[in-house]
């Protein structure tokens, strides 16, 4: 079965380019939790449906700048 992972180090550059540079700053830019943030980014959660809509509307990047998908 095909998932969904986030390119960390694209994640963070994106975010830093947006002018957000720690979990609370990304995660109000998302309009979603902290701990959401930092566990996706940690690798102990996979990006869903609402956490990917948000990256891409926050950081206005392509899906494929900051996600790949496993299969």
């Amino acid at each position: 079965m095909a998932c969904v992972k986030v390119r960390v180090e694209a994640f963070r550059a994106a975010a830093h380019a947006a002018g957000h540079g720690n979990a609370a700053e990304i995660a109000a830019a998302m309009r979603i939790d902290r701990s959401t943030v930092s566990r996706v980014v940690g690798g102990l959660l996979r990006p869903g449906n609402q956490f990917i809509a948000a990256a891409l509307t926050a950081f206005a990047v392509p899906f494929d700048d900051l996600f790949e998908v496993e299969k």
